[in-house]
């Protein structure tokens, strides 16, 4: 645990209890504050009892004895409208932070030399397999590396702060909302595309939030920007001409003048002007389609200005096992490959394994995003049959009709199912059973993570079912 002791002694707001907000709490109930726990849901504050924290509703306490309110980043900050609590707070002069910022915080108070490294990572897609392969490769190389934040373990729950430590942190917008001290040595963004519009007031306050990753920055820093898309393309410019870290492209689409490119699957370095082949990157199984290109670019960049040698980085590219959830291989049976990319939550994540595999029986659907499936269709020849399951049956149904054939299946169970015994029958070449949902989970499951759960489960038991362990 990273205590907080900048509020010892002083009473302090928590509000949100879930991950981030418990790790909060608790880091500042031992660094001495006088802690103030809620949440408005039950059973999350029966857990945070049970951890050894004191509940308190601060709805019905004196705002101005409060140093802070510190908010879990689920909660509404700004828009669509700023959460009844954060209105109280800035009514009554409470300034409103995250558990991200205390960190920062924490960070800053040291002298200059006992500081840890901190490597931060952002974008719409790809944030949690950058994240865990920068630290694979950090701990392969024999660094101390902690790896947290908006992935695994919150930021405060991770081992204390030490000058040989490197912090690895993915960062999400609502995260990075709530900071003003955060200092990344490297920082990274991979990529950005209109995501949780609603809750930044649209496209501009989206990218606003991201940028705030490199505000802290000075010349002895790096920033790792992707070269793929147009809003990223332009910060990168903007960033180079004008900002006061260091610069470095990535790209898995253009081979870069400087910078680092993973054009079809070949790595390259050119850090210097003069490019050299690193290594391919179909050598790496966890890291296969244009998408994982890009994170293992970013990855090798960070990693390079990070100390490490190119044959260090190569090594740990290949060494990667990859991230439940995300084009995760679950195995094959009867000749048919069953593909796990339930943490594909927009179209765009889904374009991605849409991108990676031919003959796909793709199962789709859940709670649809604004932008729909239309902006896959040039995808759609890599789709042999969709099966739809969700409240975003009906929509997706329309978008794909005389496209490709579809089945309304209503349950992931039904859509496992048909798209097995379709793939097996049709005779094509390595078929794909792939489950990339381009929605969110919560019209069935509890996130994205209990969907893939229970795609695996699924295709697991019929891996195993008796008539085929006799056959």
């Amino acid at each position: 645990m990273i205590r907080i002791t900048e509020y010892a002694g002083r009473d302090v707001a928590v509000y949100g209890l879930g991950r981030t907000g418990l790790s909060a709490a608790l880091a500042l109930k031992a660094g001495g504050a006088r802690v103030h726990a809620w949440d408005d849901n039950e059973e999350t504050r029966a857990k945070a009892e049970a951890a050894g924290i004191a509940l308190s509703d601060i709805n019905k306490r004196d705002w101005q004895t409060f140093a802070a309110l510190v908010l879990s980043p689920g909660i509404p900050y700004r828009f669509p409208q700023p959460h009844r609590l954060v209105r109280m707070a800035e009514m009554t002069g409470v300034p409103v932070i995250g558990d991200m910022e205390l960190f920062a915080r924490a960070v800053q108070a040291l002298p200059e030399r006992g500081r840890p490294k901190v490597v931060g990572i952002t974008g719409t897609n790809g944030k949690s397999t950058t994240t865990t392969l920068i630290g694979h490769i950090l701990k392969e190389a024999g660094r101390d590396v902690r790896v947290g934040g908006n992935i695994g373990t919150g930021v405060l729950d991770l081992a204390a702060l030490h000058s040989n430590a490197i912090y690895v942190l993915e960062l999400s917008s609502y995260q990075l909302d709530l900071v003003k001290s955060l200092h990344c040595n490297v920082a990274v963004m991979l990529n950005l595309s209109p995501d949780h519009l609603d809750r930044h007031g649209g496209m501009d306050g989206y990218q606003a939030a991201k940028m705030r990753i490199f505000q802290n920055q000075t010349p002895q820093d790096l920033a790792v920007i992707g070269f793929d898309d147009i809003y990223t393309q332009s910060i990168a410019i903007g960033l180079a001409a004008s900002g006061p870290q260091r610069v470095t492209q990535i790209s898995s689409t253009y081979t870069l003048g400087k910078g680092v490119s993973a054009v079809e699957g070949r790595l390259y370095d050119n850090l210097n002007g003069k490019a050299e082949f690193i290594g391919k990157l179909e050598d790496c199984p966890a890291l296969q389609g244009r998408h994982n290109f890009q994170n293992s670019a970013a990855a090798y960049a960070a990693c390079r200005a990070l100390g490490l040698d190119p044959g260090t980085i190569m090594a740990g590219l290949k060494s990667f096992p990859g991230l439940a959830h995300r084009m995760e291989n679950i195995g094959a049976l009867d000749g048919v490959r069953f593909v796990n990319d339930s943490k594909a939550t927009n179209a765009q994540a889904a374009g991605q394994a849409l991108r990676a595999f031919k003959n796909i029986y793709w199962i789709a659907g859940g709670v649809p995003k604004a932008e729909g499936i239309m902006p896959l269709a040039p995808l759609f020849p890599n789709v042999s049959k969709a099966y739809l399951f969700g409240q975003a049956e009906e929509a997706f149904g329309a978008t794909l009709k005389g496209k490709v054939p579809v089945q309304a299946c209503g349950t992931l169970d039904r859509a496992v199912d048909q798209a097995f015994r379709d793939a097996k029958a049709a005779g094509d070449i390595s078929p794909v059973v792939l489950l990339s949902p381009a929605c969110a989970s919560f019209d069935q499951f509890k996130d994205y993570e209990h969907r893939g759960d229970v795609f695996r489960s699924l295709v697991k038991a019929m891996m195993s079912a008796p008539l085929r362990e006799s056959a």
